[in-house]
């Protein structure tokens, strides 16, 4: 099936900016001696309420890969563990001080990051690129449960700040 012309760039925009998306992820992650898993599970960790079981069907995960992940943690001092009152079998995960160390150099390379990309954009095509970017998702996702019909559009989301969306 042959797809106009504007479709076919249009993927090809998408994907490309997909792996330089993930590329800018690996470096941040690097820059800050973690791997993009690492990164993910401090970021949760982070959360008050981190639970490894959630974590792991959320990312579509093992849970012996969140298992591996939170050793690699735990090895490197990143994270403690402690056996969460009422139930031995639970465990509590906090970052340490080098855990808020490693983050918090994350979360700076990512802002200035974001200033250096994001900041010079235009707004209004930014509102532009944000709106055209939830009616794709919106449409991607009926796809994906099973609807390739085309119904309504997805309700639109408020964004957040600009960091939240570079995760």
């Amino acid at each position: 099936m042959q797809h106009r012309p504007e479709i076919t760039d249009a993927i090809t925009s998408l994907q490309r900016l997909c792996e330089v998306f993930a590329l800018r992820r690996r470096q941040l992650a690097a820059d800050a001696g973690l791997t993009e898993a690492q990164w993910r599970l401090l970021e949760e960790i982070a959360e008050e309420e981190f639970m490894p079981s959630l974590f792991a069907r959320r990312r579509d995960c093992t849970a012996a890969a969140v298992s591996r992940g939170l050793r690699s943690l735990l090895d490197r001092e990143l994270v403690t563990a402690t056996i969460a009152p009422g139930d031995g079998r639970q465990r509590i995960y906090r970052l340490t001080r080098s855990g808020r160390s490693a983050l918090s150099k994350l979360r700076r390379g990512r802002e200035r990051a974001i200033a250096a990309v994001w900041e010079d954009l235009d707004a209004p095509a930014l509102r532009r690129f944000s709106a055209f970017a939830d009616e794709l998702t919106g449409h991607l996702e009926r796809y994906a449960m099973g609807d390739p019909a085309k119904s309504a559009p997805a309700p639109t989301t408020s964004r957040g700040n600009a960091a939240r969306a570079s995760r």
